[in-house]
């Protein structure tokens, strides 16, 4: 058989298995025998040195389009008929699924906090971030010459005043919330917990300009102070645990009288003293027995009904959970995963 004919054969030979083939490792098979180094189309090569001088240029250009022949049929059946057929995929192996993402550590805090006042009668309420003057200070029995109504501690927010609210600005306290909700229920009894973001103007260790609150608020015939201590010992144990120490400082609140300051036993030093607590003892936020001026800011009568009502932060009450040392009140907005995991 002359190489001319060799050449035509193993072009035919070659197309003919390429084209009857379905499978990837058949096919690389293939490429091996006809295209590997010592495949037969580098066999015939090696065989032009036996051919007429004359012949071996004319035979070399048809082994070159064989090979680039073979070459393109193979990556077209490549394409075509993809390896389905003959892998085996176990359909019942569990999938790798993607990572789940969690609450954020201050959104369980407000559905724990929310859960412990409800055990005991209290609803969840929530009302304005951008709120009036009139709601924020002056229907709390704060005067207009009042520290906290100070543009170094307020945000005010550029709008124009109205008649009865005043100037309008950013709330500083879920307090604002009292007189809105004996609006909102029109009589006694009220048993409230306002849990929202207020705004103030400070940032450090302890402080973010944007923060949470939750405000308690109970109004009815009655009411005195040990009802007051009863549910700030009663909110204690729940979410600090039995080995938390609370203390009452008296202290003075326009909206409030008598007025305290309610503290715990730090959490990260265990009431020892350090860079977070500085003696020991972490302010919790404010309480007392709701003003007469307020009860009838909000149409009620104080002679009738008594109440009390407490302000806490979120983010105090939260860096102060047992088991949870954390030295900065500013890593709760932190981006980093390292921290954000943990929770």
């Amino acid at each position: 058989m002359s190489v001319t004919d060799k050449i035509r054969n193993t072009q035919t030979e070659a197309l003919g298995q390429i084209m009857a083939t379905n499978s990837k490792s058949e096919l690389e098979k293939i490429r091996v025998t006809y295209l590997g180094r010592k495949g037969k189309i580098n066999e015939l090569f090696n065989q032009l040195g036996s051919a007429l001088p004359e012949e071996r240029k004319s035979l070399g250009q048809q082994l070159n389009e064989v090979k680039n022949t073979v070459t393109r049929a193979l990556e077209n059946q490549l394409v075509q008929q993809p390896e389905t057929s003959q892998e085996w995929f176990d359909i019942t192996r569990p999938a790798s699924l993607p990572a789940q993402g969690h609450l954020h550590l201050l959104t369980q805090a407000i559905e724990e906090i929310t859960q412990i006042f409800e055990q005991v009668g209290f609803s969840r309420v929530r009302y304005r971030e951008i709120e009036s003057d009139w709601y924020a200070f002056e229907a709390l029995n704060m005067p207009v010459d009042h520290p906290a109504r100070d543009d170094f501690e307020t945000f005010y927010v550029d709008l124009p005043k109205s008649k009865k609210g005043g100037r309008v600005v950013l709330t500083p306290h879920t307090s604002s919330g009292q007189v809105r909700e004996m609006e909102a229920l029109g009589k006694p009894p009220v048993r409230m917990v306002n849990i929202g973001k207020c705004y103030r103007p400070n940032y450090d260790i302890s402080h973010t300009p944007m923060f949470h609150q939750f405000e308690g608020l109970v109004i009815d015939e009655g009411i005195n102070i040990t009802h007051l201590k009863g549910t700030c010992d009663y909110f204690a144990r729940q979410y600090f645990g039995p080995k938390r120490v609370t203390r009452l400082r008296p202290f003075h609140f326009q909206f409030t009288e008598p007025s305290f300051e309610v503290d715990i036993s730090c959490g990260v030093c265990g009431g020892q003293g350090c860079r977070v607590c500085k003696e020991g003892w972490v302010e919790l936020g404010g309480a007392g027995m709701v003003h007469p001026q307020v009860l009838k800011a909000g149409k009620f009568d104080s002679e009738k009904y008594t109440g009390f009502a407490f302000g806490w932060g979120v983010e105090r009450v939260a860096m102060m959970r047992a088991g949870l040392k954390l030295p900065d009140l500013r890593l709760f907005y932190s981006d980093d995963l390292r921290i954000l995991n943990q929770f």
